[in-house]
């Protein structure tokens, strides 16, 4: 299992202009990481270290998106504001995960800007929806090459605050948690409000430590 990535909602402003402030935040430029046609949303994307990203997402108005979980999700979060959405585990097998959950992986694909296919399959967004501590499943279909986290950043994650319970997101993964999951400090603190991700800590080579 790898914390592949982080999923923050864009406010009203829009994705650009939450892009920008993340990245005048942390020291670093976004990329356009194009459109998610089977979700109706859109990105941008910032490659951290340990193949790792952060990923800015803004729901489209698009059929796809009031059809799909994940673009529900993005405009749900977006219409409280914006923020942290989630966190994405990368997994070799998903299989143990469709019988758990007693459903199937959906697909995901979106092309870069210069025309690369980027290929996925993902599962879990209904529970995040339902409890946002939790991370959802992903397995990646592309070459290593082609994927967000290739181009390998500087920037690291190192802590996560979450609003939640340990032995919650324990059973839903299905493995016991440390202090450190894959090299990320996880700090669970109780939910003042809704359960998920309250900071991210990041430590980058511009900014020093921020904390988001």
């Amino acid at each position: 299992m790898h914390v592949d990535h982080l999923v923050f909602a864009a406010g009203p402003n829009g994705l650009k202009a939450e892009a920008e402030r993340l990245g005048e935040l942390l020291g670093a430029e976004f990329k356009d990481g194009g459109f998610h046609p089977r979700f109706g949303t859109r990105n941008h994307i910032l490659p951290l270290a340990d193949d790792r990203y952060l990923e800015v997402v803004e729901v489209l108005e698009h059929p796809a998106a009031d059809k799909a979980l994940f673009g529900q999700a993005v405009r749900a979060r977006t219409e409280m504001g914006g923020g942290w959405l989630g966190w994405v585990v990368s997994v070799d097998d998903l299989a143990p995960y469709e019988k758990r959950l007693d459903r199937s992986a959906v697909e995901g694909s979106r092309h870069f800007p210069d025309g690369r296919l980027l290929e996925w399959k993902q599962i879990g967004i209904k529970g995040l929806m339902a409890d946002p501590q939790l991370p959802y499943f992903l397995k990646w279909e592309s070459e290593h090459s082609v994927l967000p986290a290739a181009l390998n950043g500087d920037i690291d994650v190192v802590g996560m605050d979450i609003a939640g319970s340990r032995p919650r997101i324990e059973d839903w993964m299905g493995i016991e948690l440390g202090d450190e999951f894959d090299g990320v400090k996880l700090n669970f603190t109780a939910p003042n409000g809704q359960p998920g991700i309250d900071v991210v800590t990041f430590d980058t080579p511009n900014k020093g430590i921020v904390r988001i």
